[in-house]
């Protein structure tokens, strides 16, 4: 019964209207915040909450991006050490190649130098018989000649040089056959 007499309700002195209230001012407000609030709900809220929702998608693949970085840096992080340790070995393999080599060298140019100083020895031992032998001859002369010019002085007569040298061939014979 009060709906049918709303207007008669709403204008009496008794309940919200003894407080200063008006219903049809009330009335009005609450259908101006409906329509306020299906409003901003309709171009205000759906722009903001989609807006919110774009934002939350963007945040989820900057955290799938970011896990997936940080996946990624940690598999370069094993492949550069691998690359390293290999690149290690490699450079120790190197050096050890290398001081074998430098070795072999050492030693091939010791087994040269050796060869060499052999030859050079050789060399100077025949260079030595030579001249042993050069001078013995030239020694053999002087002698030769001393012993004709004792004997010329013995004999006080010249004998031609084959006589003499076969003269002294005899006397030197018939030495060797006394030692």
């Amino acid at each position: 019964m009060i709906f049918f007499n709303l207007p008669l309700f709403l204008a009496s002195t008794s309940g919200l209207a003894a407080l200063g209230v008006s219903w049809s001012a009330l009335i009005i407000q609450l259908i101006t915040f409906v329509l306020g609030f299906l409003v901003v709900k309709k171009y205000a809220v759906k722009p903001i909450m989609k807006i919110l929702d774009d934002r939350h998608q963007k945040i989820e693949q900057g955290l799938k991006l970011s896990e997936t970085m940080i996946k990624q840096e940690r598999e370069f992080k094993i492949k550069v050490d691998k690359l390293l340790h290999q690149a290690r070995h490699e450079a120790d393999q190197m050096i050890a190649d290398a001081s074998l080599e430098a070795q072999n060298l050492i030693k091939k140019a010791e087994n040269e130098a050796n060869q060499r100083g052999e030859l050079l020895i050789e060399e100077a031992k025949e260079r030595i018989k030579l001249e042993t032998a050069r001078a013995k001859k030239e020694l053999e002369n002087q002698i030769l000649s001393l012993i004709g010019q004792t004997t010329e002085a013995l004999l006080r007569q010249k004998l031609d040089q084959e006589a003499d040298n076969r003269f002294i061939q005899r006397l030197l014979q018939e030495e060797k056959e006394t030692v």
